[in-house]
């Protein structure tokens, strides 16, 4: 039989009186984060992002066009060229949006009206168009200029005032003042699923989160201490097992596993769920980005040579709005047109919704993507001192791109550089967007954070249910795990407080 040495023997000591007591403390949250990882499956954090924006959008109407992009430029009095500019409708008017930050600047293209901010009525119209509900049934739930719930993340900072309309159904809809546009958008079911999924799961409770550095330590303070924990858990559990020779008497006979009750079905359950409940504590620390994972250059480079800078206004002269929506119509209901370069030539993308969309360029018919031997040669130009060590054309999620929910981009343009990261870059060909990069630590953390945490692996991500089964099992025997921790943790404080008192 082998005999322990006296260190082994005193880490052991150690390491059971750590997980212990850690566990008290982290017994509630372990099972919190459990819980609502679950549900976090199913129910997302409600959010407005472009496929909402262009599902509800009306087509645009070009007979309503009276400015030219280069005019309407004019209207704003200023000799700085924007980085990216789209054209919609808002409120039933097309308007021109002139990105020179993160937000946008509104020119109405029928009459050149360039409001700095937006008044209630028109806010309240551009939210009853949102949901479609009646009017008059909408009710005005005030000016937010602080955070709630649903806007407590930073990217609504510059957002604000936000004007808040709520209807008898529970939608709730925010119009930002600044830019006239639904910014966030709720229904009675998404906040409930919220409630119970994302806002525990990532400890996004308002008085913490709007604190962001605070909420920042929180989060990898308390995921790597958990990590802590279940390691000295599992370090524990093993050197305590003893399969073969079951070594522990009890009045029923004997056991590999020196307790009963409670713990013993603690004991049982972490080692077969210790592991994956450790790898899931240390991955979700890692979605804070504690580590400074990216490199700066070939990615950066590439994603300014593909967009090929800021944006020309004037050279969309030769071909109007009115010109490229008429063009793209043969195939799409054009909801919005952006004013863009694909390798500093000027180009419209027109969009119907994410998947449907058709590039226009000055001169030439609209295509459905651009050619991917095009995009190579202006890659390969802009990688130098670099060359292209691989290049193909990917039409369905592999290991490096990959999304659960299918809203990345396909098909795209893979192409790996010969450069010391073996830097790897997924371009959309749909827009000639860079839509992927990895340098060789986003490597890392693709497998340690999105691997690890979220089980987006080869073999398992491209068949559901088999994922869902997979790892709801594991979530499951994780659960009853720390509920074994939960009535363990009770039962020590209970004694503990019955003694000193």
């Amino acid at each position: 039989m082998r005999v322990m040495s006296r260190p082994a023997i005193w880490f052991r000591k150690w390491a059971i009186l750590c997980h212990r007591w850690m566990g008290v403390v982290f017994c509630l949250l372990f099972a919190m984060w459990f819980v609502s990882g679950i549900v976090l499956m199913y129910w997302d954090y409600p959010g407005v992002g472009m496929r909402d924006r262009l599902e509800r959008a009306p087509a645009l109407d070009a007979s309503r066009i009276r400015l030219t992009p280069a005019q309407a430029l004019a209207r704003l009095g200023t000799a700085q060229s924007p980085g990216l500019v789209r054209l919609s409708m808002l409120d039933g008017r097309p308007a021109y949006r002139f990105y020179f930050g993160r937000l946008p600047s509104t020119v109405f293209a029928d009459n050149g009206e360039a409001p700095e901010e937006f008044p209630l009525e028109v806010a309240r119209r551009v939210a009853t168009a949102w949901t479609g509900l009646p009017p008059e049934t909408a009710r005005f739930e005030g000016s937010l200029t602080e955070e709630d719930q649903w806007t407590v993340s930073g990217e609504f900072r510059e957002l604000r005032p936000l004007l808040k309309y709520s209807w008898p159904d529970g939608s709730e809809v925010y119009v930002s003042q600044v830019t006239g546009e639904v910014v966030q958008s709720t229904t009675r079911g998404s906040r409930t699923g919220a409630y119970f999924g994302a806002i525990p799961h990532w400890l996004y409770f308002t008085p913490l989160r709007k604190k962001g550095a605070a909420w920042n330590n929180v989060v990898v303070w308390s995921s790597g201490v958990g990590t802590v924990m279940t390691i000295f858990g599992l370090v524990v559990g093993i050197t305590l097992y003893s399969p073969s020779r079951k070594r522990y008497r009890f009045p029923h006979g004997r056991s590999s596993i020196p307790y009963a009750g409670q713990k013993r079905w603690h004991t049982m359950l972490g080692l077969l769920f210790g592991l994956v409940t450790c790898t899931w504590v240390f991955s979700g620390m890692l979605s804070m980005e504690p580590f400074e994972w990216q490199t700066a250059g070939s990615g950066i480079r590439l994603a300014g040579t593909l967009r090929g800078g800021p944006v020309d206004s004037g050279r969309f002269a030769a071909k109007p709005p009115q010109a490229a929506l008429a063009e793209a119509a043969a195939d799409l209901r054009v909801k919005e047109l952006e004013l863009t370069s694909f390798a500093g030539e000027p180009v419209y993308l027109a969009r119907e919704s994410p998947e449907r969309s058709r590039i226009v360029p000055i001169e030439g018919t609209p295509v459905g993507q651009f050619d991917s031997a095009r995009v190579t040669s202006v890659l390969a130009k802009a990688a130098k001192p670099y060359r292209l060590a691989e290049v193909r054309v990917v039409n369905q999620y592999e290991p490096y791109y990959v999304d659960r929910h299918h809203n990345r981009p396909l098909p795209v343009l893979f192409v790996r550089l010969d450069d010391a990261e073996s830097s790897m870059f997924y371009v959309d060909l749909k827009t000639g967007r860079l839509a992927q990069s990895y340098s060789s630590g986003l490597r890392w953390s693709r497998w340690l954070y999105h691997g690890l945490h979220s089980f987006d692996l080869p073999w398992l991500y491209r068949h559901r249910p088999a994922w869902d089964i997979f790892v709801l099992v594991l979530m499951l025997g994780g659960t009853t795990l720390c509920v074994t921790s939960l009535v363990i943790g009770w039962r020590r404080l209970r004694r503990k407080l019955a003694s000193a008192l």
